[in-house]
This record gives structure tokens, C-alpha cells and sequence, in this order.
């Protein structure tokens, strides 16, 4: 970032770097192997048969193939140094940053439900320590998960609790621009989320521009199935996407959701509102190796050439 003591030799140089920067992460998009229609995001360990462990010779291997995009779920557990080190590696490969968890702590942390006041002090604290990653990494969004059921209380009661803190989280992070996407989750009936319409619910309730859902195609398959019905009535509330086919958890075209459709009605109607999104892969590898990678490239490929 410029500094307002350089001098005017330094503003030269800086702005000649900016150029030649533009110009290799220009280089990169070009010459990618493959032209995906959708933004999608892998994440570390994806790729690493293919491009060693090294993160940023992974995010390099991302690019060169396509991914234009990082999510990284554990991102505010890892020192500030490699926070700044993948940063800059991804601003000069022109990469976006997608979603990573608000690490909130703490035992109970997440039971918003209960509307503890305990609970809801570690998740506002969780919200302000997310700023901060978010400013270094160039986050947007930040997912967010309120939890267990509190199952003491009528769920109406529990939905007020979860309203009232997503609320307070939200007018910490709206005004620094940025997103809680809530993503309703399939890992055990336990969880106080579950369903693309309860979480419309809760954001229409929160009311704010920095609390949206985080669809998971993966998990909202098992939940409730009918994805493109669901996408379509709690569409104006969706700010991201993730991909995983079921059973399995694993790449696009290894289970039973047509994903080439989907994709397809996520990207028409994304064009003809001028939106974009960027699409987490959040699941596994079918396949072991080097062997696996290439086929989970080849489902992208696949599952990216609809007809438009």
C-alpha cells in the first residue's frame, strides 16, 4: 500500500510494479488451461500430488488451471506472516479470496440458541478478530454457523437469540463491507440449522446487507433436495455457493446431482442480474493421488460446459 512519506521516486517505482503486478496476473488468467463460466474456489491440500505442499506453489497450480479462487477455512488460525505471504501470492495471480470460519472458541461458543450472554460475547469477539483477518487477506465473506439447538426452549425463542446476535455481528462487520453468510449444515440434526428456508428466515430477520446464506449444495441435498427449486426461492438472500455431490462429499459427477444444471441456472441467472458469486469447492477427492486431481479437474471441466 502507498504511504503518503514516499517520494516521488518511490511512487514511480511503486506504480511500475503495480503495472508489470496487473500485467503477470493479466498473464496468468490468460494462459490458464481451462476457461470455467463460474468462479470457482479450491482450497490447500486440494491440489498437492500435483503441486507439493508448498502453498504458494499450489495457489500458482490453482491459477495455471483455472481456479481463480481460495477458500480457506482455518485462514484466522494461521499466523499474520503466511496470512500476508498467501495474500500477496494471490494478488499477483489476480486470485479472489473466498469464505473462511469465524473462529469463534470456547466450549458452547456456537448455541447462539440459548441467548447466553457468555456465548454471545465469544462470537462478537470472534466477529472484530475476523475484521482484521479479513482486511489482510481481502476476505468479503466469513462463514458463520450459530450452532446447537438450545432444546429447553420453543424454537421461536431460540430464533429470536440467533436473530439478536447475528444483529449485533453484523453492525460490527458492515462497516468495513463485509459478509457473515450462514450456512445451514447436514452434519447431525443437532444443529440449529438445517434448511435453506430457515436460514432465509433469520436473514430477512437480521435485516442487513452483512448477513446473507451460504448455500451448500452438498448439504442442502441431503437435507431437503430440490436444489434449483430452493436456490430459486431463497435467491435473494444468497451471497455464496459451495459444491460437494452426494453421497460421498466429493467432485461434481461422482453422485446423483446434476450439476451441470445447477451451475447452469446459477450462472443464467447470475449474468442476467450482473451478479457473480464465487463457487467454494468444499469436499473431497474421489480418488487417491495425482490420479485423483486430474479427474476432479476433468469433472470441472465437464460439469462447466452447459450450453448457455
Amino acid at each position: 500500500m502507498l504511504r503518503r512519506n514516499f517520494v516521488k521516486s518511490s511512487l514511480g517505482l511503486a506504480g511500475a510494479a503495480l503495472v508489470a503486478g496487473e500485467a503477470c496476473a493479466s498473464s496468468t488468467s490468460t494462459m490458464a488451461k481451462n476457461k470455467f463460466k463460474l468462479k470457482y474456489a479450491s482450497h490447500f491440500g486440494m491440489f498437492q500430488n500435483s503441486a507439493g505442499k508448498d502453498m504458494i506453489d499450489q495457489l500458482k497450480f490453482m491459477a495455471d488451471q483455472g481456479f481463480m479462487a481460495l477458500e480457506d477455512n482455518g485462514m484466522m488460525g494461521r499466523p499474520v506472516e503466511e496470512q500476508e505471504k498467501i495474500a500477496r501470492e494471490m494478488t499477483r495471480l489476480g486470485m479472489e479470496m473466498g469464505v473462511f470460519v469465524v473462529d469463534k472458541g470456547g466450549n458452547g461458543a456456537n448455541t447462539l440458541a440459548a441467548g447466553k450472554k457468555e456465548y454471545l460475547d465469544i462470537f462478537l469477539n470472534g466477529c472484530k478478530k475476523a475484521v482484521e483477518t479479513a482486511k489482510r487477506v481481502n476476505a468479503k465473506w466469513m462463514t458463520v454457523v450459530p450452532g446447537d439447538f438450545e432444546r429447553k426452549l420453543p424454537i421461536g425463542v431460540q430464533t429470536g437469540h440467533v436473530i439478536d446476535a447475528l444483529r449485533r455481528g453484523a453492525e460490527i462487520l458492515e462497516p468495513h463491507g463485509l459478509v457473515m453468510v450462514l450456512e445451514p449444515l447436514s452434519d447431525t440434526p443437532n444443529l440449529f440449522l438445517r434448511t435453506s428456508d430457515q436460514t432465509y428466515e433469520i436473514c430477512r430477520g437480521v435485516n442487513s446487507k452483512s448477513c446473507k446464506i451460504l448455500y451448500d449444495i452438498y448439504h442442502m441435498q441431503k437435507n431437503e433436495g430440490r436444489i434449483i427449486h430452493n436456490i430459486e426461492a431463497t435467491w435473494s438472500e444468497i451471497d455464496y455457493f459451495q459444491i460437494g455431490d452426494e453421497p460421498g462429499r466429493n467432485e461434481p459427477t461422482t453422485g446423483e446431482i446434476n450439476y451441470k444444471n445447477v451451475f447452469k441456472y446459477i450462472y443464467d441467472r447470475s449474468k442476467s442480474e450482473n451478479k457473480s458469486f464465487i463457487m467454494g469447492m468444499e469436499h473431497g477427492n474421489s480418488k487417491k493421488g495425482k490420479e485423483g486431481e486430474d479427474a476432479l479437474i476433468k469433472a470441472y471441466v465437464e460439469s462447466d460446459n452447459f450450453m448457455i
